[in-house]
């Protein structure tokens, strides 16, 4: 149990680790590519470890040189071994998702991958359908973990995703790299295009063209450095609780801006944040800036179906937001939610009504009545979600009586030092 004590306002200058989604995709992405690969900026957490573990079982050597920066040998396309036994995935279905895609293509190996038990309550068949359309023999166990996949000779399809899904597409596109002919992925909406980032970076033939993602086969792949930029979602708490408190001051340095991830800071913008953009450059392939953000009023603002993959992650932090502007706001179209690390619109929800925020659930998203007050506080579980856990961090700060957060370790899935950061800003008497 940790406790988070209200702030009077909050200020300074931070960074946040690099960017998750970035740091696995560039582990995964280089263990396939031929000679070593430097990365740096990696943001080391439960997750992420668990993809430099992955890979090591799978026979590719990681040396770690600092706490952000790894040195990846790979070992080709085709150069992966099978493993003595499952590989563990841990909680993230990031590193599930993709391997399987990777996998799929290493002709005449088996494999199995299996996590924790929030891992395995989470669907699986919506990679795996696709990858036996592409010819690959995936088995799993009721549509979760754990997954089977024996690898043989791959077919180029075009899939149309019914789902948004970033982790899903990703999965396809790096099949596409072992199949016969171009694969096409179809997104509903645009979701985050890291791994196509980083594939053109390594030689990948990738071409995009409105929704269409086309990736062909590739002989060898090359990167030599991967530069991540810090993460935007480990940002957000941060530009959340600097934002309500009054007289607050922050620059968050160091970014990432890639269109793909920063719908939660446009619409915090539109909702009448004062967040600033300064010293935009890009990093490799990625845009990156500082953020300077003011302390403001909001007001009330609905999210449509087709924003919500732009800021999936950052809809628990809207939830409070929204809770302490003026107006009603809306969610609708995130029935993902209910498919993360746990259902977060029902935690979500929960959460915030404990700590006197008015704010209802739907079955594909929720409704809240915001009232331009700080919350009062109380307590809250995280259910062993990390960004919950995050949540509740923040809403002990913006709140009048602080926040008791049941299972705050679970912020080491993605940010393991959130709280001391958090506690480093913030100005108390």
């Amino acid at each position: 149990m940790t406790f988070v004590a209200p702030a009077s306002s909050v200020g300074g200058h931070i960074a946040v680790p690099g960017d998750k989604s970035i740091s696995h995709r560039a582990v995964l992405v280089a263990a396939i590519c031929e000679g070593e690969t430097r990365v740096t900026g990696f943001g080391r957490s439960a997750d992420t470890e668990a993809t430099v573990h992955a890979v090591r079982a799978l026979g590719v050597d990681v040396e770690e040189e600092d706490v952000d920066v790894l040195v990846v040998g790979g070992v080709g396309l085709k150069g992966l071994r099978e493993p003595e036994g499952h590989i563990d995935c841990g909680n993230s279905g990031t590193l599930m998702r993709l391997l399987a895609g990777i996998l799929a293509g290493q002709e005449g190996r088996r494999f199995e991958l299996t996590g924790d038990e929030s891992l395995r309550s989470r669907p699986m068949e919506r990679a795996a359908e696709p990858l036996r359309r592409m010819g690959a023999r995936v088995e799993t166990t009721g549509g979760r973990a754990p997954i089977r996949i024996e690898g043989g000779k791959l077919a180029a399809i075009r899939y149309e995703l019914p789902v948004a899904s970033a982790q899903v597409k990703s999965c396809l596109l790096l099949a596409a790299l072992y199949a016969r002919g171009r694969t096409q992925v179809i997104e509903p909406m645009p979701t985050r295009d890291h791994t196509e980032r980083l594939l053109a970076a390594a030689g990948a033939t990738v071409r995009r063209r409105g929704s269409n993602v086309t990736v062909g086969p590739a002989e060898r792949l090359e990167l030599g450095a991967v530069d991540v930029p810090g993460d935007p979602s480990s940002s957000a708490p941060f530009v959340v609780a600097t934002t309500l408190l009054a007289g607050s001051e922050l620059t968050v340095h160091g970014v990432g801006l890639n269109p793909t991830r920063t719908g939660f800071f446009d619409l915090l913008a539109h909702m009448g944040a004062r967040l600033n953009v300064v010293g935009r450059r890009r990093l490799g392939r990625e845009p990156v800036g500082d953020l300077d953000v003011r302390a403001a009023e909001l007001v009330a603002a609905s999210v449509a179906p087709a924003q919500v993959p732009g800021l999936v992650d950052e809809l628990p932090l809207f939830a409070l937001a929204a809770g302490c502007a003026r107006g009603e706001s809306v969610v609708r179209g995130a029935g993902e939610l209910r498919a993360k690390e746990t259902d977060r619109i029902e935690t979500v929800t929960n959460a915030l009504r404990a700590l006197g925020i008015r704010i209802v659930a739907s079955d594909d998203g929720f409704g809240v009545r915001g009232v331009p007050t700080r919350p009062k506080g109380g307590g809250l579980s995280s259910h062993g979600d990390h960004r919950i856990a995050m949540l509740g961090g923040t809403a002990g700060v913006v709140s009048r009586e602080g926040v008791r957060v049941e299972g705050a370790d679970a912020v080491a899935a993605s940010f393991p030092g959130f709280f001391e950061v958090l506690d480093e800003v913030a100005r108390r008497p």
